[in-house]
Parts: C-alpha cells; structure tokens; sequence
C-alpha cells in the first residue's frame, strides 16, 4: 500500500503557493473550508459530532459480546444471553443509523462548500485576463473547476466524519482493551504504538512533497499523452512509433523511475507498518503464554478469546487513520489549487468616465513578457493606427503578431509602456466599454454547443431574430443555414450537424457583425478555410471591416496587399512599416517573406 501513488490530483503551481503561503505559515484548509461552506460550516462539525457518538455506540456491543463470552465459559444461565445479543444488535443498527444522520449533515455542507467554491472560482475566471486562459490552458482551469472542487467535496462529505471516526475509535478500543484486563491490553498495544510511529513518519513534510512531485509527474505525463493521441495519424502514417515522441516517451521513462524510487523508498518503512499492525495478534499469543504458567483458568480462556476477537479493530483503526491522512493531504492539494486560481489578480478596472475620443489605436514603447518566459515576447514596439485605417501585421511565426493584438484588447497588461485607444489609455477605459469598441476574431473559431442563432447573439444577448439573421446574410453564411435542418435553431454537434473550420470562421464573423464594434481585430481568420471558404470568408471580411479600424494578424500576404499600412513584426520588435509597393522596395524582411510566398503558391505537382 502506498500513500501516494493512489492519489491523482495535480497541484497546478505549487512553487507559487509555498511563496504565498511563505515558509513558516501553514496551509489551513479546515478555515479554508470554513469559509466557502458560510452558514453551512456548522453542519460540518455537527457531522462530526454525530459520527464520533457513532464511532462510540458501536464499540458497546464489544462489551455485550465480553458478557456473552462470560456467560458461556463460566457456565451462567443461557438465558442471559439473549439479553446481551438483543442489545448488541440494536446498538450496532442505532450506530448505523447515527452515521447515516451524520453522513446526511456532511453531505449538505459538502455540496454547499462545491458550489460556492464553484462560484467563487468562475466570479473569479470572468474577471481574469483573457491571456491567462493561453498561459494555463483552459484544460488546466478545467480541471481545477472540476477535479479539485470534486475533491473537496468527496473529503467533507465522506472522508471527514470517516476521519472523525478513525480519531474516536482508538480511544475508544484503549478504553476496552485495558478495561479487562489491562496486562493483555498493555502488550497488545505495543505493536500498535510501533505502528503509529512507523505511520507518522510516513506522513510528514517530505510525504507532502513526494506527492506533489508525484502529481507534477503525472501531469507531465497525461499533457504528453494527450499530444500523443492527437498525433497519432501522423504517427501511423509514417509508419513511425512512440519513440518518434520522445518527450513523452521521457515523461513515461522519467515517471517509472519516480515510482520506482519512491516504492523502494518507502518499503522498509511500509513493511514495518504492516508487519507492526498485524502482529498484535502474535502478541496475545505470548501473553497467553506467560499468563499460563499458574495454570489455565476459565478467566485466562474468557480474556484471551475476547482479545482475539476485538484486537483486530485495533489493525482496522490504524489503518483508517493513515488512509485519512492521505485523504487530507489530498484535499489540501486540492485548495491549492483552487488558491491558485482566486489568488491570481484580475486586471484593475477603472469605473471613471473616460472614453476614447474615437477609434485611433496606439502603441507607445510596449514591451510585454510572459510569466516564466525568460525573454520578451514584444520589445519596445510603438506604432499608431488611425481611425478608420486598415493595417496588417505580418511576420514569421513567434514573432510576437498575436501577442501583440491581444494586448491591444487588453488580454493583458503591457509590461512597459502604453496602448492608447482614441487617445485614452486601455488601463483607464473601464471594461465593458473596451469590448464594446473591440471585436476579436479569432484564429481558433470558438463556437459553443448551442443553436447557430444563439452562438451569434452572443455579440448581442437583446438582438432579435431578424438581426441575427441580417448579420449571417453579411458574414456570408446562409448557405450554410439552408443546408441545416433546424435553420438557425440548429444546434451544433447534436444529431451529428458539424461546421467545417471555414463555415465556423463564417459563423464567428456573423457574431461580429451583430455586435458592430468600430475596432476589429482579425487573427490569422483564414487559416483553416478552404478555398471555396476563404472566397465566401473574405467577401464577409469585406462587408464587416466597412467604415471600422481594421487590424489584420496574417500569414497569406496576398490578403494584406491592398492594407493602408503592413507592420513587419521578427522576434517580438517592429522592424519595418509601409505600403505593400514600399516595403517591396526596402527588400527587407517582408521582401523575402513575399518571394518565398509567392514560390508556394506557384507550386505544383510535376508530371
């Protein structure tokens, strides 16, 4: 049996919690828990409370069976023993009952605790940078939504009162254990205080840091799997194999010498615990001997059968008591995690009155840096872009163009310098009405499993149907509409109705239309079209940059040529600025990107 290994949770950045938490403050989880169960938190020791009364009631029928053992070696009326059983059963029944009670209170705490920490963590997720969601990963976000509120909830609403009941049982057996004959009970407990030592050096500091060693392993692991899967086409295509991804096959290596390591670790330790609390039994033994020796009497027999019978409760105890140490250091990964999250600052919202005077874009010295990066993404980058303009940024790929817009829209704040909208710095315009003036059109088209109708009125939660529907005729998109079955109120992914990558782009810029920002942002939008689809995808790109501030992020060049202004990003700086005819003539950069450009599409198959 190992401590860890059973545990699958990941604490998503444990070195920043221990720096938050700093060396000498403990991580206390039961005040944690406290204050995401509110009113509810008193359910939670009244839970306690119960299965501790039950944890006492149903060691009295130990006692009936003492008397019933009594009864039948010493040769009492028989009669007596119908009594004794009788109450033993009712007993064991009413501790049953008493636990279910208890249960019943943890349970209702439990899932108060889930909800409001559920709600805490997506009040918090809204108000986060839209960076974060690329720095994390909404897998990661997702889990930690999911797996650690689960976690926390499973630990109040089973692990707590079993815990509860693994403290108040071992009291309770010392009490019978020595009540009868306390030489037996004193020898008997000498392999279980082994034992408890032997545990509870198993379950200090460094337990807390091979499980988080474990669970950062496992998390390696499972994200390399994950990439794996998705490559295997290309694997099977090939004809290659695992070794073909060697990180993930040095993830699976670096895991099975981790959990080698670690399980030879702790065998001298868990042999010794094992070995301790399953010798109480070897040890009645030698007491049966060594009392032995003025002769066997009735006593003798009666204290040796009732320490056979009860002793292994004493193995049953320990054991619950070290699976609800595991259990905790479980649930306190799990807060961090979720600490993690509420812990990370949203972006400062201003509540003044200042609005752009209109909806000129610039950038003055911005330099940007992701959180661990070692170098910058954006270095001193300064442009400005005027109303109405239309404007491209092209580059190679790294090169800082997406990082970039999005600071504009302000997923992030600048490390250094400013970003200006009409004037007016993005830090200072108060949230709503920066979305408000911005439309993002994403590389990655994010539609959500609802009706295509619903999807578009996103933009626009109070637009009517005819508005949506004016919105898709712009975007380009009834085609696609007059192919499905439900029209608009088909919803996408259900009945196997899917959109090609280039009828989702359509459909998102149909989204953008209906909100009618006078900035727009265009991420790499035709990546994933086909032809068909890239002709149907610029003609709405057409229609929806009209009379708008236009910045365009994209690798085909020959969709910014007619731009007002090309921006050349390479290795996060702007190196070159210009009309397409003027940055052909520099010969530069965006000179060789062209030429190589234009090579590609000349290509074809030879006869």
């Amino acid at each position: 049996m190992s401590l860890v290994i059973k545990c699958g949770l990941v604490i998503t950045n444990p070195e920043q919690e221990e720096k938050k938490l700093g060396k000498t403050q403990k991580f206390d989880h039961m005040k944690l828990i406290g204050q995401y169960a509110g009113g509810h938190k008193h359910l939670i020791t009244l839970g306690r409370f119960i299965a501790g009364i039950s944890a006492v009631i149903v060691l009295i029928p130990y006692y009936d069976l003492w008397k019933i053992i009594s009864i039948a070696v010493n040769g009492d009326d028989l009669s007596g023993i119908s009594h004794y059983a009788w109450q033993a059963v009712i007993l064991t029944v009413a501790s049953l009952l008493i636990y279910i009670v208890a249960l019943l209170c943890t349970h209702i705490a439990a899932f108060r605790v889930q909800a409001n920490m559920r709600s805490s963590l997506m009040r918090r997720i809204i108000t986060l940078p839209l960076g974060i969601f690329d720095e994390d990963g909404t897998g990661k976000i997702r889990r930690i939504v999911n797996d650690s509120t689960a976690a926390t909830e499973t630990f109040i609403a089973h692990q707590l009162p079993d815990k509860t009941v693994a403290a108040v049982t071992p009291i309770g057996l010392l009490v019978l254990i020595f009540a009868f004959n306390w030489k037996i009970g004193l020898i008997c407990m000498i392999p279980a205080v082994l034992g408890f030592m032997v545990m509870m050096s198993m379950m200090g500091k460094g337990m807390q840091e091979k499980m988080a060693e474990y669970q950062n392993a496992l998390e390696t692991m499972s994200s390399e799997a994950t990439e794996y899967v998705r490559g295997v086409p290309v694997v099977k295509t090939f004809g290659q194999t695992v070794h073909s991804f060697k990180r993930f096959k040095e993830c699976i290596d670096g895991f099975g010498k981790w959990a080698t390591d670690y399980t030879l670790m702790l065998r001298l330790p868990m042999t010794g615990f094992m070995t301790c609390i399953n010798a109480i039994f070897a040890f009645i033994v030698i007491a049966a001997f060594a009392f032995s020796k003025d002769g066997i009497t009735a006593g003798l027999i009666l204290n040796i059968m009732y320490y056979i019978i009860v002793t292994p409760l004493i193995t049953v105890a320990l054991t619950k008591v070290a699976y609800s140490g595991e259990a905790e250091m479980t649930l306190i990964d799990a807060l961090k995690r979720v600490e993690y999250i509420m812990g990370i600052e949203p972006l400062a919202d201003n509540k003044g009155d200042r609005l752009p005077a209109d909806n000129s874009v610039e950038l003055k010295n911005v330099t940007y840096r992701y959180k661990d990066a070692t170098r910058d993404a954006v270095k001193n980058v300064s442009m400005k872009i005027a109303q109405g303009e239309h404007v491209a940024l092209v580059g190679p790929s790294g090169s800082g163009k997406t990082t970039l817009a999005e600071l504009m829209v302000r997923f992030f704040d600048v490390s250094e310098g400013q970003i200006l909208i009409g004037g007016v710095n993005v830090r200072d315009i108060p949230s709503a009405e920066l979305m408000k003036r911005v439309s993002f059109v994403f590389q990655d088209s994010r539609l959500i499993k609802k009706s295509i109708f619903e999807n578009v009125r996103m933009a626009r939660p109070n637009a009517t149907e005819a508005e949506v529907l004016e919105a898709l005729k712009k975007a380009q998109c009834m085609d696609i509409i007059e192919k499905l079955p439900n029209g608009i109120h088909t919803v996408i992914g259900e009945k196997g109705t899917y959109l090609s990558g280039g009828e989702q782009q359509r459909i998102t810029i149909a989204r953008a239309v209906l909100k009618d920002a006078p900035i727009l942002i265009l991420d790499e939008a035709t990546a994933f079209a086909d032809p068909d689809n890239e002709a149907k995808v610029q003609a709405a790109f057409e229609e929806l940059s009209k009379d708008r501030t236009l910045i365009m992020i994209a690798h085909r060049l020959s969709t910014v040529m007619n731009a007002d202004r090309i921006f050349v990003m390479d290795d996060g700086q702007c190196t070159e600025s210009g009309t397409h005819e003027e940055l052909m003539r520099q010969k530069g950069l965006y000179r060789r990107m062209f030429d190589e450009y234009s090579r590609s599409i000349e290509w074809k198959v030879g006869a």
